[in-house]
């Protein structure tokens, strides 16, 4: 019995520069996040803004929904689509999703 008490009195002391490490493992994991989700989502909505604004009339788009037409008449906030013959929708720019190319 007197054998276990030293033993239970004993305390060990945490290790040090265990705070530091916490802390350089939550800054690259910070910096690993950035490069692989953040960085790249803000270059994509970055070349979505910029087709965005250069729409002009004539230029054939897919709308997020799926719709393909043709820009008759670009407006401040809005385009005006022709979606097939006789019928034309007004469609707020945020819903273009992409700009068809030619393939010539």
């Amino acid at each position: 019995m007197d054998v276990l008490i030293p033993l239970a009195q004993q305390q060990t002391a945490p290790a040090p520069g265990g705070g530091i490490s916490s802390i350089l493992f939550f800054i690259l994991l910070f910096a690993g996040m950035w490069f692989l989700i953040i960085a790249p989502q803000r270059k994509r909505q970055k070349r979505q803004e910029a087709m965005i604004k250069a729409l002009e009339t004539g230029d054939k788009i897919m709308t997020s929904g799926g719709l393909f037409g043709e820009i008759t008449n670009v407006k401040d906030d809005r385009l005006v689509v022709k979606i097939a013959d006789g019928v034309k929708i007004e469609l707020g720019r945020s819903f273009v999703a992409t700009k068809i190319e030619d393939p010539s």
